[in-house]
């Protein structure tokens, strides 16, 4: 289970969390899951921020609560509800159908990527 001894961040009514293990897109939403949360998702440009800063302090890429729907090149929330806030990063989204995973750089902006990478683990509750 994720323990909260690692970095945590408070927006609104959300809590952001990472205790900066790397893993598998499967396997962080599983441990998001497990601790009583999921992958952090950013709804809007304050709680991308605060994810990014939790991403910049392990400095590790970490993948969003975010996958590729039926339809390539069109992402959904993990609860398949349509994104209503996106910070893509130059040309991306690009891997149609490829790429179902999307991962937050450093610099706060997304990209999509393979889901089998190991990358940081940040939770939401």
């Amino acid at each position: 289970v994720l323990v909260l001894n690692g970095k945590i961040r408070e927006v609104g009514d959300k809590i952001f969390a990472s205790n900066g293990k790397k893993a598998d897109f499967a396997s962080a939403l599983a441990s998001c899951e497990e601790a009583g949360g999921t992958l952090a998702t950013p709804m809007n440009e304050e709680e991308n921020k605060a994810v990014l800063s939790i991403v910049k302090e392990y400095n590790q890429y970490a993948y969003l609560g975010i996958k590729e729907g039926q339809t390539p090149g069109q992402f959904k929330y993990i609860n398949s509800m349509p994104l209503n806030y996106t910070k893509w990063h130059k040309y991306e989204p690009n891997g149609k159908g490829t790429e179902k995973c999307v991962e937050m750089y450093v610099d706060g902006s997304w990209n999509d990527k393979k889901c089998n990478l190991y990358r940081l683990t940040v939770c939401e509750f």
